[in-house]
């Protein structure tokens, strides 16, 4: 039996949970992390961050000093970046006292983000670019078929714009898209209803985890993608399931603003 030491933490309820593994000294297998997110027979999660060194990771070639934020999603794929996840890492990081200062970068497979702890337990996170990819994409879900935009976070996302009927969605099961080969390895899906100007409400179905209650870095698509279509050129406030999130924009770089918490820590014996 072999035991594992974890924090558990959520940022507007997607919830993660996060291995400590400085010296990257565990091997990370999908099924593994199919059996700890598994929400009835594991702890429960809609992915796992191991925390590790940069220098721990064979494919890093920047700074080998900083933390590597090493995510995978509930169905044991990488993930190339996740907005919340950031945030949640941050935090850790913070509660720990591995960073001595609350103004740090953290590296991930989408290149080094900066974070901030910001007022009343935010945390302000540096997504990077978020840019439109003008490939003509159909979602097509239920019956219905809707014109989405591309948008590249550092992966992928299709954003669906609706002018209602987004509480009768069941994303159980997930959007499929055409053409086919557009998302090679899959996509994220938002669909969002405009409230009011630089107002949105989405939900969301992520790859490799289904319907999610936030994703941050759908939320940062969604609102490029808006600001896209309306020619809004203001902060962005979106309302997920799980929270409130606002986005900031300096051209196509994005930051992503929210809180994130720790909530548990404990063993887990496989």
């Amino acid at each position: 039996m072999r035991r594992f030491s974890f924090h558990k933490g959520h940022a507007t309820q997607n919830d993660f949970i996060i291995l400590d593994d400085s010296y990257a000294m565990h091997e990370i297998h999908p099924e593994f992390i199919k059996v700890l997110c598994d929400r009835r027979a594991g702890i429960g999660a809609d992915g796992v961050i191991r925390v590790v060194r940069a220098s721990s990771i064979r494919e890093w070639d920047g700074d080998p000093t900083i933390w590597f934020m090493d995510y995978y999603n509930s169905d044991g794929s990488v993930a190339e970046m996740c907005g919340n996840g950031l945030r949640v890492f941050a935090r850790y990081l913070i509660n720990e006292q591995l960073v001595d200062t609350g103004s740090f970068d953290v590296a991930t497979r989408a290149g080094v983000k900066h974070v901030e702890l910001g007022r009343i337990g935010q945390i302000r996170a540096q997504v990077g670019a978020a840019r439109i990819i003008d490939d003509e994409v159909h979602i097509s879900h239920q019956g219905q078929s809707w014109p989405a935009t591309k948008v590249d976070v550092g992966n992928p996302h299709a954003v669906v714009f609706l002018e209602g009927g987004l509480d009768d969605l069941d994303l159980h099961t997930g959007p499929t898209w055409q053409p086919a080969d557009v998302f090679p390895e899959g996509v994220n899906v938002e669909f969002i209803e405009i409230l009011a100007p630089g107002k949105l409400r989405m939900r969301v179905h992520e790859r490799g985890s289904g319907e999610t209650r936030s994703c941050g870095t759908g939320v940062v698509a969604a609102a490029r993608a808006y600001r896209e279509r309306t020619g809004y050129d203001g902060d962005v406030e979106v309302t997920v399931p799980g929270g409130d999130l606002s986005v900031e924009f300096d051209g196509e770089d994005a930051t992503l603003t929210g809180p994130a918490v720790i909530i548990a820590r404990g063993e887990y014996w496989l």
